[in-house]
C-alpha cells in the first residue's frame, strides 16, 4: 500500500473516530435528558400524593366549596394521567394542577380556622417545598434539553443525528398562566 493509500486509511479512521465520539456524545446528553426529566417525575409524583391529603384537610372546614375541590381533584388525575405523554403535554397537566391548587389556597384565607390548622399547614408548607424542587428539576431539565438540543442541531451531527434516532427534545415550559402568576408577586396581609 502507497503513501497515497495510508493517508486515505487514516483520514477515514479519523473519520470513523469522529463519528462514535459524536454518537456518543449525543447519547451521553440524551441520557441526561432522560435522567433529569425523572428527577421532575418524582416531585411530582411527591405533589401528586400530597393533593388528596390536602383535599381532604379542606373539606373539613369548606364542605360548601364542593367546586373547587372537585376541580383540584380532577386537575391532579389529569396530571398524573399526562406522565406518560411527554414534556409538553406533562407541562401543561401541571400548569392545570398549579392554578387549582392557588385556588383552593386562596379559598383557605376565607376560613381562618383552617389557615390555623397544624395539618394544613404542614401541608402547605410541604408543598411550598416540593414547588421549589419541582422549579429547580424543570431548570435542570431544560437546560439538559437546551445542551442536546443544540449539540444535535450542530455541524457535523446535524448530518446525522435524526437519522440515527436523535430526535429534538421537548422544554418542560410553564403555561401563559402560570408564567403571569410567577410575575405577579404575591400579596402579603397581616
Amino acid at each position: 500500500m502507497g503513501t497515497a493509500g495510508w493517508i486515505i486509511l487514516g483520514l477515514l479512521a479519523l473519520v470513523g473516530l469522529w463519528l462514535v465520539m459524536t454518537y456518543n456524545g449525543l447519547v451521553t446528553l440524551r441520557q441526561r435528558c432522560r435522567q433529569s426529566f425523572a428527577d421532575i417525575d418524582v416531585q411530582l409524583k411527591q405533589r401528586h400524593d400530597l393533593v388528596p391529603n390536602l383535599v381532604e384537610t379542606v373539606k373539613g372546614y369548606a364542605a360548601h366549596e364542593r367546586g373547587t375541590l372537585e376541580a383540584v381533584v380532577q386537575a391532579r388525575n389529569a396530571a398524573v394521567a399526562a406522565g406518560t405523554q411527554g414534556p409538553a403535554a406533562q407541562a401543561q397537566a401541571e400548569s392545570v394542577l398549579q392554578a387549582a391548587l392557588r385556588q383552593l389556597f386562596a379559598l383557605a384565607e376565607s376560613y381562618p380556622d383552617l389557615k390555623a390548622n397544624q395539618n394544613f399547614q404542614q401541608l402547605q408548607s410541604e408543598l411550598s417545598d416540593l414547588e421549589n424542587k419541582i422549579a429547580a428539576a424543570r431548570r435542570f431539565f431544560n437546560n439538559a434539553a437546551a445542551e442536546y438540543n443544540a449539540t444535535r442541531e450542530a455541524f457535523p451531527a446535524l448530518l446525522f443525528a435524526q437519522s440515527m434516532g436523535f430526535g429534538p427534545q421537548e422544554f418542560f415550559n410553564l403555561e401563559e398562566a402560570e408564567r403571569k402568576a410567577v410575575q405577579t408577586p404575591p400579596q402579603v396581609k397581616f
